[in-house]
């Protein structure tokens, strides 16, 4: 359910669209809002299961997730459906560390290899299994449903986990909540730029037109290597002198700062 659910909402994003009367910005935060809630909480989540057991986090979590599906799927708008994303995020990071901590603490070292190779396939298989999954069933029964057909699966794997996984020993261990809050707010910010970028004009500093000073660093190398010209980058019109490159000579370094989009050009 967890790498189906990385790539099956992209597959829906146009009836998303049209169900809530949002924009594709909108929609695309409820696919960085899981993936950020999923693996910035990575960084604990394993030691809080050799604190509190395993087999507890990864049922709490699997209990969170299936909550927070049906939460997607009765969400009236974008906002809601974003915030349950979140909550989604967090139940996946609960169980995916756990996972592997059961295989190696409850396999021998000579059935290890194979049951992580198993484990290996079924991620594969998920992963690729989550765009035709979803195509399907958004064509057949609606954007809501890539979310409810979680739940009888989150349910019969809560049943079968309480049933057949084992209850194993705990460790205490020191938490980095300082690294990891800093953690969250760099990828969220990395996030948000990439993403958000565009509409706020990052390159507007402030006057009536966008200034971006670039320094180009022009060097000269003896053989056969690549330079860059700070002649290109200069716009015409600015007043700026315009090196030619044959007057350059080889090792010589030019630090030059000008005004406008600067234009890398290879020759």
């Amino acid at each position: 359910m967890i790498l189906v659910d990385t790539t099956i909402v992209s597959v829906a994003n146009p009836a998303i669209m049209r169900g809530l009367q949002t924009d594709i910005n909108s929609v695309i935060w409820a696919t960085s809002a899981y993936l950020l809630a999923y693996a910035v909480p990575l960084l604990i989540t394993g030691r809080l299961g050799d604190r509190f057991g395993p087999k507890n986090l990864y049922l709490t979590g699997l209990v969170l997730f299936t909550a927070a599906s049906a939460w997607c799927g009765f969400a009236n708008d974008i906002q809601m459906l974003i915030l349950a994303r979140v909550f989604q995020g967090l139940g996946a990071s609960m169980m995916t560390p756990q996972t592997m901590s059961v295989i190696t603490r409850i396999f021998p070292p000579d059935r290890r290899g194979a049951a992580m190779g198993l484990w290996g396939a079924v991620a594969g298989l998920a992963a690729l299994t989550g765009p035709i999954l979803g195509g399907l069933l958004v064509d057949s029964l609606g954007w809501e449903w890539i979310f409810f057909v979680n739940i009888p699966v989150g349910l019969l794997g809560f049943l079968m986990a309480w049933r057949f996984v084992p209850a194993l020993p705990t460790h205490s261990h020191t938490f980095d909540l300082a690294g990891v809050l800093l953690s969250a707010a760099g990828m969220f910010l990395l996030v948000f730029g990439i993403q958000q970028g565009e509409t706020y004009t990052w390159s507007r500093i402030a006057g009536p037109r966008p200034v971006w000073p670039a320094v180009i660093l022009e060097k000269g190398c003896r053989g056969p290597a690549s330079k860059i010209s700070a002649a290109a980058a200069v716009p015409s019109g600015s007043g700026l002198p315009h090196d030619d490159p044959a007057d350059q000579e080889p090792g010589e370094m030019r630090l030059q700062t000008v005004t406008g989009p600067a234009i890398v050009d290879q020759w």
